[in-house]
Order: structure tokens, then sequence, then C-alpha cells
């Protein structure tokens, strides 16, 4: 049985929102919480939000092999990476894991974990540009317009990697979690299953 899905989209494509929907409506599944070298912003919290350590911290925890697949990420001067014990203690007690990852790490789990990747596109750059706006009312038009080259760079860069593209458009979230459901069922994963709690 699947126990690993990966679901990621640029930034404001609302891939956060869709996995926390699954999660609500599926308790057997859950997140996997990342490692990052970046400083936490307001009100995150470490093991939960993301596991933060320092850049000499990271790379120790890849060299021990507890970082298990990780991407570098230039213009933030920042590691993302998984945290191997937060995957196999969620593993361990029968959930199914949501990944968030780019396309080394959809590389990693559909080899290692025959992970489905589904990569969640906004209905348009304009879209994107709205819910970014609307998203944090004091970002500045530089780096908006930075998030924005990202995020079609990611669109053109990153989508072939993934087995489904799911347009998440304004006002149909709806629609959109319906069809992640939809791939999940038909991908063998169990929605309903009872987790080892």
């Amino acid at each position: 049985m699947k126990q690993v899905v990966i679901i990621s989209g640029p930034t404001g494509s609302g891939e956060s929102t869709i996995t926390n929907a699954i999660i609500r409506r599926h308790p057997n599944f859950a997140r996997l919480v990342t490692a990052t070298s970046r400083q936490p912003r307001l009100k995150e919290k470490h093991g939960k939000d993301y596991y933060f350590f320092s850049k000499d911290k990271f790379l120790s925890e890849v060299e021990k092999g507890n970082i298990i697949e990780y991407t570098y990420i230039k213009n933030r001067d920042s590691y993302y990476g998984t945290y191997k014990p937060d995957l196999d203690e969620k593993l361990n007690r029968g959930l199914t894991v949501m990944v968030n990852v780019d396309g080394v790490g959809v590389d990693y789990y559909k080899r290692k974990y025959k992970a489905v990747a589904i990569f969640i596109k906004p209905g348009s750059i304009e879209e994107l540009r709205g819910r970014l706006k609307g998203r944090d009312s004091s970002i500045t038009d530089a780096e908006l317009n930075k998030r924005l080259e990202n995020a079609k760079a990611e669109m053109v860069n990153e989508e072939k990697y993934y087995d489904y593209i799911v347009y998440n458009e304004n006002g149909k979230l709806e629609e959109a979690i319906g069809e992640v459901r939809g791939i999940l069922q038909r991908e063998g994963y169990a929605l309903d299953k009872k987790p080892n709690i």
C-alpha cells in the first residue's frame, strides 16, 4: 500500500490549503515536517512548521543520514530537505505522509517510496499575484515580482516531474480538493484507514 504522496506547487498555489484540507478530512494523512536552514518566521515553531537548523547543523544532519534528500535555494540562501526521523515516525504509525518537495525530491520519493506526485497550479499568474498581495498586504512590488518570477520558473521547470497537474482556480478550491482526493483513490491510497496512534 502506498504511504507517501507528493503535493507541491509554487508559492500561493494553494498546495498547503489543499494538503491541510485532506488531513482534516482523513486523519490517517499527515504532513511531513521539512528541515530547513532558514530562520523561523513569525509564530513558526521548531518541529511543527519546520525543523530549523543552522547551515552547519543541517549539513551535519545530512552526513549522519538524518536528512535523506535536500535542495539548496540560492536566492533564499537556504537548504530544505527531508528529515528522516519525522518521516519514519509517521510511516511507522501507519500514516500516509504528504510531502512538499522540488524535482530532486520528486525523483527520490518516486524511486524509494513509489510516491505519486501532484502539482498544484493557480488558474493564472494574475490570480497568483492577487493571492500573494492578499496574504501579505505589506509586500513590496520588488518582492512580489521576485515571487512571481520564481513561481513562473517553477511551473516551467518543475511540473514535468509530476504525474498529475491540478488547477486551483479562484473560487474553485473545493473542486481542486475533490480532484486530489479522486487521484488518491484511483492511485490506491487508503483514505479512511485508521492510523496506529
